[in-house]
């Protein structure tokens, strides 16, 4: 009888440490490419859960950055990514790839050299050059995105278009005149100014006159040494 016991608890214990075994190996396998850490100022969640810095974050995760807030997401020698204020930015990530879906808000992305990174908006797909280290920032506007290059080359994907920007350089996709949304502040990305319509004629015309007007008095006045005679009609 008691050898049966013995037996059978040397099966289970046999059999745990088998499993714990495996799933420790598997863990120790996914943990390198599908695993970060996240460093948080003020209100950041992810996955909908408040989150503290120095904590792991799982690829998939779905980041959100509150006003004022910001987080960083290191991801050892494959990269690192920033994420600003009112944020909203969908993460995936091995150790040669970072995909990014960026819903709302800044972020600027650090991939190494050999490590694919792509973050796609409602108006385009930034593609990092993954023969190289390249930083670059994505910028979601209500109506438009701005792709913003600081150090390597990426490439803006508008629909079939491609466009190269290297450091120091922009470029910006979207509708920048879409119904419902303000004109951003940044340069070269207000929508031009529409002159239509008989009214501003009139006001320039007017200023125009106002200006004439003004002149002539100020020119009247130092041609006549600023005496005015007035003759009455009767004495």
């Amino acid at each position: 009888m008691l050898g049966k016991y013995s037996f059978r608890k040397l099966v289970t214990m046999t059999t745990l440490a088998a499993v714990w075994t495996v799933y420790s190996m598997v863990a120790l396998a996914a943990a390198p490419g599908t695993t970060a850490e996240i460093t948080v100022t003020g209100q950041v969640s992810v996955n909908g859960q408040t989150a503290v810095s120095n904590s792991t974050i799982v690829s998939g995760s779905t980041i959100v950055t509150g006003p004022d807030s910001s987080a960083i997401i290191s991801l050892g020698r494959t990269g690192r990514i920033e994420i600003q204020g009112d944020s909203n930015l969908n993460l995936q990530f091995s150790d040669n790839s970072i995909v990014g879906v960026l819903s709302s808000g800044k972020v600027t992305v650090n991939n190494g050299s050999g490590v694919a990174a792509t973050i796609t908006t409602k108006d385009t797909v930034a593609i990092a050059d993954a023969g190289q280290a390249d930083t670059f920032t994505v910028q979601v506007e209500c109506s438009h995105t701005h792709v913003d290059g600081v150090a390597g080359v990426v490439t803006m994907r508008e629909g079939t278009n491609d466009k190269q920007i290297v450091a120091g350089t922009t470029a910006t996709a979207g509708n920048l005149e879409q119904a419902g949304c303000q004109p951003c502040l940044r340069p070269n990305s207000a929508p031009p100014l529409r002159f239509a319509g008989p009214w501003w004629l009139i006001l320039v015309a007017a200023g125009v006159a106002g200006v004439a007007i003004i002149f002539g008095r100020k020119t009247k006045t130092e041609c006549c040494g600023g005496t005015v005679v007035v003759v009455s009609p009767t004495r």
